[in-house]
């Protein structure tokens, strides 16, 4: 079984494709391993390095993100049976008194399509409740800001982790319009993300 056609329709964003071939491969015998890393992840690797060199843009990316997901769906129950280890695991969210999460979102898909488990907690997310997601054995923590207001909000929260002894227990990486490394080193974050596949690029060196 070729999953090079599999491979391309996570490319080309064509979902049904995905689907179809993802289950194609599976009664054909591929392991769930195999698939998801020689189709999907390689896949959107190939997405992110295209959008990093200007080839494919925004909407492209979501749109094979979106066809990635629709395969992994169902994959997830094989992968488990497995036991398939994530590439590690993600907390991620908007913070607090943001309501952005085109950006977020994105991030969190490309994680998935990078093997990531990732723990979406939304918009408009309280230290707390990352200081929780840690609590519960995340390894990183993605906070996304798009409002100049907001960012504040991510120091806040990498004070409450060092505040309940956490914050050497994991990488905190931060993204958002109006960030930049400057500022991600004044508040202590371990990395900054310009935009979604260098977070996952990000993501990947954090742990490595």
């Amino acid at each position: 079984m070729d999953l090079k056609v599999l491979y391309q329709n996570v490319i080309d964003g064509n979902a049904p494709g995905v689907e179809a071939g993802v289950k194609a491969a599976l009664e054909a015998g591929v392991g769930a391993e195999e698939i998801l890393n020689q189709a999907l992840i390689a896949a959107m690797g190939e997405v992110g390095q295209r959008f990093e060199a200007g080839d494919l843009f925004v909407p492209e990316m979501l749109v094979a993100a979106r066809a990635m997901q629709g395969g992994l769906k169902i994959l997830k129950p094989y992968l488990a049976k497995a036991d398939v280890k994530a590439a590690g695991k993600v907390a991620i969210g908007t913070v607090k008194g943001d309501l952005h999460d085109i950006g977020k979102n994105l991030v969190a898909m490309m994680l998935e399509g990078a093997g990531f488990e990732v723990l979406d907690l939304g918009v408009d997310v309280a230290p707390e409740a990352f200081v929780k997601a840690v609590q519960n054995g995340v390894q990183i923590i993605g906070m996304s800001a798009l409002l100049t207001t907001t960012m504040s909000s991510m120091q806040t929260t990498i004070e409450a982790l060092k505040a309940a002894n956490l914050r050497n227990q994991v990488k905190v990486l931060v993204g958002g319009a109006p960030l930049t490394q400057e500022y991600a080193n004044k508040i202590g974050a371990d990395a900054f993300a310009a935009d979604a596949s260098s977070a996952t690029r990000m993501a990947r060196q954090l742990l490595a």
